[in-house]
């Protein structure tokens, strides 16, 4: 990168431009990692939420394999209470193993984006097995879980957080 001094007969300063080398086609193509997709065709399909994360999740027969966002289960949800609770509808259910389950989740945390697939593949097998609704309405699987962050409030710090109080 090369810089120039130009002296401006209006202001008499000094200015420094930098001159930018232009962008070669090698660095503006991002390389991306292709994820396989699966044969969705027959595949169950529903859309888990909590609070802030959205999953669509296809649900097909298969041996147990859970892939999310082209990782797998243990790889993406490295926690394993995060684990567990993807793993709780399946559970309650008693079909562990009996489904794969191919997850498409963005936005929020960790945490949230797990309460989402949760949601999502308890709406799945509802939809897959109709007599399984029972078990799963009464575990609290198939509600939406509608809490959200509470927006900041104008003179507040945060939602609720007031300023600290001075006496003098």
């Amino acid at each position: 990168m090369a810089t120039t001094t130009k002296k401006t007969t209006a202001t008499k300063k000094a200015t420094t431009v930098k001159k930018v080398a232009p962008a070669t086609k090698a660095a503006a193509t991002k390389t991306t990692k292709a994820v396989a997709k699966p044969n969705l065709a027959g595949a169950i399909c529903t859309t888990g939420k909590r609070k802030d994360s959205v999953a669509r999740v296809y649900l097909m027969p298969g041996k147990g394999n859970i892939t999310i966002n082209g990782k797998s289960m243990n790889e993406y949800f490295r926690r394993p209470v995060l684990q567990m609770i993807l793993n709780q509808p399946f559970e309650i259910t008693n079909r562990t193993g009996a489904y794969d389950a191919f997850v498409m989740v963005m936005g929020g945390g960790l945490s949230g984006q797990a309460g989402a697939v949760k949601h999502g593949i308890s709406k799945a097998l509802e939809k897959a097995e109709a007599d399984l609704r029972k078990p799963l309405k009464a575990a609290g699987f198939l509600t939406r879980d509608s809490r959200v962050v509470e927006r900041k409030h104008y003179g507040f710090r945060k939602a609720r957080r007031s300023t600290q109080f001075s006496k003098r």
